[in-house]
């Protein structure tokens, strides 16, 4: 008796909970950001994420990363994780931002076939103006090291699309 009141019980909870609809789909933001740069450098650069965009002008979500960087015979990949926040400033077209992201980088240089191997956290704070579906701006890494990272500055632009 107890294990038929239980089974019941259990059937009609789960019948309940798989008819509320939610609507958890209808805030999530697809985008990124990329990096082109050719010259001197040749820079390509990825960014995926995805964003949950609360009603106060707050979003919260994660991301990877991958760059390819050549300089000379100097190859560098650099691939890692992120978690993204986002706040819009009301009606004013600003985007503050805050990303932890810890990246690893593999450089290989081919002149003497040296292989350098690291992996480096960073906090980045930015401003960006922000236009519908597109952002763009700069961004700081307060936790910039340039004996570990391997980007020249702790300064980078910031350019991204959220659908």
């Amino acid at each position: 008796m107890k294990k038929s009141i239980l089974l019941l019980f259990l059937s009609i909870s789960f019948t309940m909970v798989s008819q509320e609809k939610s609507d958890f789909w209808k805030h999530v933001r697809y985008g990124g950001g990329f990096a082109l740069s050719f010259g001197n450098q040749t820079t390509i650069g990825i960014s995926p994420s995805a964003v949950y965009d609360f009603d106060n002008g707050f979003s919260l979500g994660a991301g990877l990363n991958y760059t390819y960087s050549e300089i000379g015979s100097t190859t560098t990949n650099v691939y890692g994780g992120s978690i993204i926040s986002l706040y819009q400033i009301p009606k004013v077209g600003i985007q503050l931002s805050g990303e932890f992201e810890h990246s690893f980088a593999k450089q290989k240089n081919g002149a003497n076939s040296n292989t350098f191997n690291s992996n480096f956290p960073a906090l980045y704070f930015g401003a960006a103006y922000n236009k519908g579906r597109f952002a763009i701006g700069f961004r700081y890494d307060v936790l910039y090291d340039e004996n570990k990272s391997v980007y020249a500055s702790p300064f980078s632009p910031i350019v991204r699309f959220y659908f």
